[in-house]
């Protein structure tokens, strides 16, 4: 399939970002008494908008959630954001994808302030014709609201689309909008929410990926 535009998730695709967030959370989570020291819960937040996160594990109203996001964002704006690290390969595939002219966008339901920040941090943002979040007020946070924004402000052919991600929110919302999928099987999604979700490839590396688009 002769994909131009490739469309990339950024936690757990591109960045391997648990140590930031993990210690984000700990520190939200702190301002309500709570300690959570257990990897599996921390892990989950990777992927999932923060305020389902808050809700779904810890019973937050949606008040309650938005408070704990403030709090988060004070550690992680300053420290947590740098607490990262890309994959092995990301550069090498971003490089020989605009090599062969073709498009990479960011589609994150991570803030789009604090996404350019990563990009620019690790020194890949130059290969990235546009860079789509969520706002800092909680909107557009749905990973196919997201893709369909950036699908409908570039024009792009669905057939010549295709979007990079670790997690179902990425594949479901793929599928929501008509594109083709591929799922990384190294970030924070198990192998087994990922074939429930039937993306159209599963690559294990960033070579695999590069062999595809």
């Amino acid at each position: 399939m002769p994909y131009k535009t490739i469309l990339f998730d950024l936690d757990g695709t591109l960045t391997d970002p648990y140590l930031g967030i993990s210690n984000s959370v700990k520190y939200a989570l702190q301002k309500f008494d709570i300690t959570e020291n257990n990897q599996k819960t921390l892990r989950a937040f990777i992927g999932p908008p923060l305020a389902n996160s808050f809700m779904d594990f810890y019973h937050f109203d949606i008040n309650k959630a938005k408070t704990a996001i403030e709090y988060y964002r004070e550690y992680y704006s300053e420290k947590g954001i740098y607490e990262n690290q890309l994959y092995p390969g990301i550069d090498h595939l971003l490089s020989k994808i605009r090599d062969n002219n073709k498009v990479s966008i960011l589609a994150t339901s991570k803030p789009t302030a604090f996404a350019s920040r990563i990009l620019k941090h690790f020194n890949i943002d130059n290969y990235f014709y546009d860079i789509k979040g969520s706002d800092l007020d909680g909107a557009m946070v749905k990973k196919d609201e997201i893709i369909k924004f950036i699908m409908e402000k570039h024009n792009l052919q669905k057939e010549t689309t295709i979007m990079i991600g670790d997690r179902k929110y990425d594949i479901e919302g793929t599928r929501k909008n008509g594109i083709d999928s591929i799922a990384v099987l190294y970030g924070y999604g198990s192998r087994e929410e990922l074939d429930e979700c039937e993306p159209v490839y599963t690559c294990k590396t960033a070579a695999d990926i590069l062999g595809i688009v």
